[in-house]
C-alpha cells in the first residue's frame, strides 16, 4: 500500500500499474500480430484460453454453460482479460529500476502462453515464437516505463538508485515533477494503443488469412442417393408460435470447447480410421465421392440441457453412412467403441453399435448447405440417439477404434458418463414462465424429444389437476423431436401452473425425478407458473 496514503503515492502507483497494464497489451497484441503469420496453431490467446477450458472443473464449466448458455465462451474471454490486466497491474507495481520482478512476471506469464501453445493439437516449438516475441516486447516496454526516460525534469535520473521502492514518490519521479508524470501517462497510453491495435490487426489478419469462407461458398454438396421423405407441414401445429420444426442454420444451438472456430479446408481435410481395425485407412475430401450421399433429418441435444432448456436443435442433414466408411478400415469383433477427435484435439467416445447403425452419419451439409464453419465445416458426426458430448464431434478428423475399457473422451476424464443415450424429455415454450394469459380459449404448446425411439404422446396438467392428451404434431421420424399444442379454456384469474411430460414409443413415460445434467443428463418434468388476468 502506499505509505502515507498521499494523492501523489497514489498516483504514483496508477501510472505504474498501468504501466504493467500497456506492457501486457504489448505482449498480448504483438503476440497475435505475430502469430498472423504462423497460422492457427500460433495464437497464444486462443490456446491460453482453450487451456483455462481444459483445466477448469467439470463442475464449474457446468455451471458456466448452465449460466450463461451460448454465451460462455465471451464470458470466458472477458474473464480471462480481466486476469490478465489484474496480473500485468500487479507486475507494473513490482518492476523497479534495479529489482525487475514485473518483468519476471511478463516472463513466467509468456512462458506459460508457450505451454498453453504447445498442448494444442499439431502444435511444433515454432509456434511459440509469436509467444516470445511478445513475451520480449511487453518486458522491454516495463522496462523502458519505468527507465526516467521521458523526462528531463531534475531528479528523474535518480530513478535507478532509488528504484529499490517501488512506492516511493522519487523512485518515480512523480513527486519531483508533476510534468514528468503526464508524460509519462502519455508514453503508457501510447503503448497501450499499439497493444490494442496490433491485437486487432493480428485478428483481422489470422481471419483473412486462416478464413475457409471463400472453401465452403465454393462447395456444392453431392447428389444425394437416399433423400429425407418430405415434411408434411402437419409437424407444425397451427395457432401456436412454437419453434419451427427445422431449425434454420443461425439458430441452430452452438455448445464446444472451440474458442476460435477452427478454420479446415477441404483440401487440408483428412479422416483417418486407425487402431483395432483390419488396415488403416485415410480419407481425403474426394474420396467421399465414392460413397452414397444421404439426408436425414436428425434433433441433436446437449447434454448440459437443463430441464426446459434450449439446447436442442433440429435440421436436415446431408452427409455419408460412417458405417461405410469404416467397413474400408475393418473393425475388429472386439472393439465396442470409436474414439473420434476433431482437428483442435476435443474427442468424444461413441459405441461402435452406434456408429455402425444405419443412420449415424458424418454429415457435410446442414438444412441444404455445406455446413456452418463453426457447426463444423466440412465435416462432423450426427448419431441420433446419443447427446452431443459422445457423439456429435465437429471438424472430426480422427476415428481411433478402441473400447471403453482402454481410451477416455475428453468429458469422461472429467467425470461424465462414458455412454450417453437422449433421454425422454419435454418442455413448455407457451406460455413463457410468468407471462400473462387473457381470460377465454388460449393454446399452449412445446416440443417433446426421445432420440431415436421417437415421442408417441404428451401430457399436460393445469395446477393440480388430472393429466390430460396434448394434441401432437405429425410424426416424422424417431430421430426428430415432436411439437405438441393443448387448448385450455382460462376462466379463473390468477396465478396457474402448467406442467408436461412425455411418453416415447416404448411405452416410457418421462420421471418427475429432477436430476442435473452431470453426468448423463437432466431429468424431470418441465413446470412453469404464469398469470390469467
Amino acid at each position: 500500500m502506499p505509505r502515507g496514503g498521499s494523492l501523489e503515492n497514489m498516483t504514483t502507483w496508477g501510472i505504474k500499474a498501468m504501466g504493467g497494464i500497456a506492457a501486457a497489451a504489448v505482449s498480448v497484441g504483438i503476440a497475435q500480430l505475430a502469430g498472423a503469420a504462423f497460422g492457427q496453431q500460433a495464437d497464444v490467446r486462443t490456446a491460453a484460453g482453450s487451456a483455462v477450458i481444459d483445466l477448469t472443473p467439470g463442475p464449474v464449466k457446468e455451471w458456466a454453460i448452465q449460466t450463461f448458455g451460448t454465451a460462455d465462451k465471451l464470458v470466458l474471454t472477458v474473464l480471462v482479460l480481466v486476469v490478465i490486466a489484474v496480473v500485468a497491474a500487479a507486475a507494473g507495481l513490482l518492476e523497479s529500476a534495479r529489482r525487475p520482478l514485473g518483468s519476471a512476471v511478463i516472463v513466467a506469464t509468456g512462458l506459460a502462453g508457450c505451454a498453453a501453445v504447445l498442448t494444442r493439437a499439431g502444435a511444433t516449438f515454432v509456434d511459440v515464437v509469436p509467444a516470445v516475441v511478445g513475451t520480449a516486447c511487453g518486458v522491454a516496454v516495463l522496462r523502458l516505463l519505468v527507465s526516467g526516460r521521458f523526462s528531463d525534469a531534475p531528479g528523474t535520473g535518480d530513478v535507478k538508485d532509488t528504484g529499490d521502492l517501488p512506492d516511493s514518490p522519487a523512485a518515480s519521479g512523480a513527486s519531483d515533477s508533476p510534468d514528468r508524470g503526464r508524460r509519462l501517462s502519455l508514453v503508457t497510453l501510447g503503448f497501450l494503443a499499439l497493444g490494442a491495435v496490433s491485437g486487432v490487426a493480428g485478428a483481422v489478419i489470422s481471419r483473412l488469412t486462416s478464413s475457409v469462407s471463400g472453401d465452403r461458398q465454393a462447395f456444392a454438396l453431392p447428389r444425394v442417393n437416399d433423400a429425407a421423405p418430405p415434411i408434411p407441414e402437419a409437424v407444425q401445429p397451427k395457432g401456436v408460435a412454437l419453434p419451427s420444426f427445422i431449425t434454420s442454420n443461425s439458430d441452430f444451438y452452438r455448445i464446444d470447447t472451440a474458442l476460435r472456430v477452427p478454420q479446415l479446408s477441404r483440401a487440408d481435410w483428412q479422416l483417418r480410421i486407425h487402431g483395432m481395425v483390419d488396415r488403416e485407412v485415410t480419407y481425403g475430401f474426394a474420396d467421399l465421392d465414392r460413397f452414397d450421399a444421404v439426408e436425414q433429418v436428425v434433433t441433436l441435444t446437449c447434454v448440459s440441457n437443463p430441464i426446459g432448456g434450449e439446447l436442442i436443435s433440429n435440421a436436415t442433414w446431408t452427409g455419408y453412412r460412417v458405417r461405410d466408411l469404416l467397413a474400408e478400415a475393418g473393425v475388429q469383433s472386439d472393439a465396442d467403441m470409436v474414439l473420434s477427435r476433431s482437428t483442435d484435439g476435443w474427442s468424444a467416445g461413441t459405441p461402435v453399435a452406434a456408429l455402425t447403425a444405419d443412420d449415424a452419419m458424418l454429415a457435410i451439409g446442414m438444412n441444404g448447405d455445406p455446413l456452418p464453419v463453426e457447426h463444423g465445416y466440412p465435416a462432423r458426426l450426427v448419431v441420433p440417439g446419443l447427446y452431443g458430448y459422445v457423439s456429435a464431434t465437429k471438424w472430426v478428423v480422427d476415428l481411433e477404434v478402441t473400447r471403453f475399457d482402454r481410451a477416455q473422451a475428453y468429458w469422461t476424464q472429467r467425470g461424465w458418463s462414458a455412454r450417453g443415450p437422449i433421454k425422454t424429455e419435454s418442455r413448455i415454450d407457451v406460455p413463457r414462465a410468468g407471462q400473462d394469459v387473457p381470460v377465454g380459449p388460449v393454446k399452449f404448446g412445446g416440443v417433446a424429444w426421445a432420440q431415436d425411439r421417437g415421442v408417441r404422446g404428451v401430457e399436460v396438467q393445469l395446477d393440480d389437476g388430472d393429466w390430460q392428451p396434448a394434441q401432437l404434431g405429425a410424426r416424422y421420424s424417431d430421430a426428430a423431436w415432436r411439437l405438441w399444442s393443448f387448448d385450455w379454456d382460462a376462466q379463473e384469474p390468477g396465478l396457474h401452473t402448467v406442467t408436461v411430460r412425455a411418453t416415447d414409443n416404448t411405452g416410457y413415460t418421462q420421471t418427475s425425478e429432477r436430476a442435473d445434467p452431470v453426468p448423463d443428463g437432466a431429468t424431470g418434468w418441465h413446470s412453469i407458473t404464469f398469470a390469467v388476468r
